[in-house]
């Protein structure tokens, strides 16, 4: 229990006023929808409540932030999910929806997080990404080269590198490849 006592103290309260506005008692000012979906994608727990009733209305506030969303093209939810999940209201199904939305939606973003994860990895150590790493760098240094000086941009090299340098890059790029080759080779028997 002392677990949870320490998350409601972490937990922003927001009174909303019967003239619309929302009052951020953390940071004593006022605020909008727009601050309250900043705070969610942020990942601050925050509860609305209502200022005259002293009602919890962080539910209608999410719902409200999410028909925003909707509504300003940054559309997320397809119609038939929506036409589901609206006839689902009454049904005697209607107590297991939240928990099994929530769950799926802790599992989407578990896995989407392994996925970045495993992504992040794979460049790491993928010898395809360093191919790809040298040949911009060899692009850059040959887009240099045809530049007049000083108008290569902020990114461009202020001299072009020597050829020497250049045939050392493309002697290694042709090692990796011969390399990548033997191991496509090996794939395919």
């Amino acid at each position: 229990m002392s677990q949870k006592t320490g998350a409601d103290a972490a937990t922003v309260v927001i009174k909303k006023y019967a003239n619309r506005r929302l009052y951020n008692t953390q940071s004593s000012s006022y605020i909008t929808l727009d601050h309250l979906a900043k705070m969610t994608r942020e990942g601050v727990e925050f509860r609305v409540i209502d200022a005259k009733s002293g009602a919890d209305i962080t539910h209608q506030i999410l719902t409200q932030i999410i028909m925003e969303e909707e509504a300003s093209g940054e559309q997320m939810l397809p119609v038939n999910f929506l036409r589901q999940l609206i006839g689902m209201y009454g049904n005697s199904m209607q107590s297991l929806i939240p928990h099994y939305l929530e769950a799926s939606m802790d599992h989407f973003r578990d896995n989407q997080l392994k996925l970045r994860k495993a992504f992040e990895e794979s460049i790491e150590g993928n010898p395809l990404a360093k191919l790809a790493q040298q040949n911009m760098a060899i692009f850059k240094a040959a887009a240099a080269a045809f530049v007049p000086n000083g108008e290569g941009g902020a990114g461009a090299d202020p001299a072009p590198k020597p050829a020497a340098t250049a045939e050392d890059d493309l002697a290694s790029l042709r090692a990796q490849m011969a390399e990548m080759q033997k191991k496509l080779d090996t794939l395919g028997h």
